[in-house]
């Protein structure tokens, strides 16, 4: 009687663990109901026009359709089987993955660099400096996009003269209808155009750092160099994580600059996944190339890729996800090692 008393103690205690969480939880949520109200207009947005969108999209991945009617033309797992098979997507992923790894490091080291600059007190005007650098950002990409190709296409001759005068090149450049340089001027306008993002997200950063660490390294004769290493990477490395990722999962979703600025042309030298699912999903004319002529709308195939292309995006998050738990898990445990040994001392 005692042993079976003794046996069952631990799972008395461990629902009854339960139930007090359970009784926690409950509470935390009726004391922040608030919150929730604040945020359910944002979250029947985002089942709605989001979450709904991609579960409904399953169902047509299995037809071929043009989206007029119902469909009624089943293909099974073809859809899908025709897009891993298809050179043109995986031409356009290449160039999607080449349009992220040039554009995040470098973009980031830029804000970096400008976050540094603007966040010196000394600095007069910081406030005009940061407004004119965030202008790009809250410009629709669309208009960058038209404005872009007006000013390229009024100015790149003149550009194109000086350069060819100048015997660094030996013919003239027409820059959004040669495939060698269209994609790396999209890359170099979309730096530009998101660089206020990551350059706002660095000051909010660069301003939790205590000004006493820089007043002490500074007692201590560290010069700006050793600051920077010492005090301002290791403090930012959280906060410059989590940038990364959203700078990584922003670039992998470009669409708006290449559709407006050569819609993926020419020849898919500039085709990005999400414009190559816009384009067989609604169909489009296209010159050169495999399967060059008029393209007709297939919603099907096309929701068939943008899954493809999500389980992608998924992989990569979690596999980022990952990496920040490993990173915080370290800093927690350098922090407690340190902590351990100044006590120690």
């Amino acid at each position: 009687m005692h042993a079976q008393g003794l046996a069952t103690r631990p799972e008395t205690e461990k629902h009854s663990a339960a139930a007090s969480h359970k009784k926690s939880l409950g509470r935390q949520m009726y004391d922040n109901r608030w919150s929730y109200l604040y945020i359910a207009p944002m979250m029947i947005l985002l089942l709605a026009f989001i979450i709904y969108p991609i579960f409904a999209s399953l169902g047509y991945t299995l037809y071929q359709w043009n989206g007029i009617g119902d469909p009624s033309a089943y293909v099974g797992f073809d859809n899908f089987r025709q897009v891993m098979t298809d050179s043109v997507f995986w031409e356009a992923f290449g160039h999607t993955f080449l349009y992220t790894i040039v554009l995040v490091p470098v973009q980031l080291t830029l804000a970096l660099m400008l976050a540094l600059i603007l966040n010196n007190p000394k600095l007069r005007f910081s406030t005009f400096y940061r407004s004119v650098y965030f202008l790009p950002v809250v410009t629709s990409p669309a208009v960058i996009g038209v404005v872009m190709n007006l000013m390229i296409s009024n100015f790149g001759d003149n550009f194109d003269t000086m350069l060819y005068n100048l015997h660094i090149i030996h013919e003239h450049i027409d820059w959004l209808a040669d495939p060698r340089f269209v994609l790396w001027i999209i890359i170099a306008i979309g730096i530009w155009n998101t660089l206020g993002y990551n350059l706002v997200y660095f000051l909010a950063g660069l301003q939790t750092i205590p000004v006493e660490l820089y007043e002490a390294s500074r007692i201590d004769g560290a010069n700006r160099r050793a600051q920077f290493f010492s005090i301002t990477i290791p403090m930012l490395r959280g906060v410059g994580l989590v940038i990364l990722f959203l700078a990584i999962l922003g670039s992998l979703n470009v669409f708006d600059i290449v559709q407006v600025l050569t819609g993926g042309g020419p020849y898919f030298s500039s085709e990005v996944v999400n414009t190559y699912i816009y384009h067989q999903a609604f169909g489009s004319y296209s010159v050169g190339g495999a399967g060059g002529g008029v393209m007709q709308p297939n919603v099907g195939f096309a929701s068939a890729a943008s899954f493809f292309y999500g389980l992608i995006l998924m992989a990569l998050t979690g596999i980022q996800a990952l990496a920040w738990q490993y990173m915080r898990r370290n800093t927690t445990r350098n922090v407690a090692g340190a902590t351990e040994a100044g006590e120690n001392s």
